[in-house]
């Protein structure tokens, strides 16, 4: 027996009517697909062909200007280090005792006999011209980077030297551009003097206590390597001043009296 709807059409089990109006939210002139598909998009199989992609270049070489820099910075940099060792470490240099290093110094003279230390007011003689220590004035003189353009009391001087000084004199007809070579050596340093000396057998002479060097021109490198060494090291009295010494030029060391009234004047 089969059973019929009102209208007299018959319902036939699993058939799909297709058509008809759109699903409920649907636009009105959506385009309906079939079977669950995808339009194909443009430029897709079916649309067209498709606009060829320029490819990206990888590039796999180094950048040789970085790393150049950087080799060349370390060869300066191992350059220096090896430069500064050396200059260290060398017969003499920085990285010795300060006596090893004026011992290296050549043409240096030092005096290994005991130099007496004792303090007097008469005027003394030397062994060395200029000295470089023996007995010598109660008053040394001022060695705070002074520069005296005349003749002073050696004995004033030979004091300066105990308390770790370096004495620099010039003959006077050395040329006045290797004078202001050697005052820039000295001025404004503490535990230097410089000052001209009659009859010099050299044009340039240079003390500490117990050490001589003498050069023939200003610009000789064994200056600084003296003054380097021997400047403060060679002292008879470790931690004494150069202030408040005698600032006065002449071959005659102060008097007790004198040297009295300077101390006076001072308080």
């Amino acid at each position: 027996m089969s059973i019929s709807t009102p209208g007299g059409e018959q319902h036939r089990p699993g058939l799909v009517k297709v058509g008809g109006k759109p699903a409920a939210g649907a636009k009105p002139g959506a385009k309906t697909t079939t079977g669950g598909g995808k339009t194909p998009p443009k430029g897709g199989k079916g649309g067209g062909p498709r606009k060829p992609i320029t490819p990206i270049k990888v590039n796999q070489g180094r950048n040789w200007g970085p790393i150049a820099m950087f080799a060349a910075v370390g060869l300066i940099a191992v350059g220096i280090i090896g430069w500064g060792a050396w200059a260290a470490f060398k017969p003499g240099g920085a990285g010795y005792d300060w006596e090893t290093r004026a011992g290296a110094i050549d043409g240096i003279t030092h005096v290994t006999t005991e130099l007496k230390s004792n303090h007097t007011y008469n005027p003394e003689k030397y062994e060395q011209d200029p000295p470089v220590g023996g007995t010598h004035s109660y008053v040394w003189q001022q060695c705070m980077g002074n520069i005296y353009d005349a003749p002073i009391p050696k004995e004033h001087a030979v004091h300066s030297l105990e308390h770790g000084a370096v004495w620099i004199t010039y003959r006077k007809d050395l040329p006045a551009d290797q004078v202001a070579a050697l005052a820039a050596k000295v001025e404004g340093k503490e535990m230097m003097l410089l000052s001209p000396v009659a009859d010099l057998d050299k044009p340039i002479s240079l003390q500490a206590w117990s050490y001589q060097l003498k050069v023939d021109n200003a610009s000789d490198a064994r200056i600084d390597d003296f003054i380097g060494a021997l400047r403060v090291n060679a002292t008879q009295e470790p931690g004494a001043t150069c202030q408040g010494g005698n600032t006065a030029t002449g071959d005659k060391p102060l008097t007790e009296e004198q040297a009295a009234a300077l101390q006076q004047q001072q308080g």
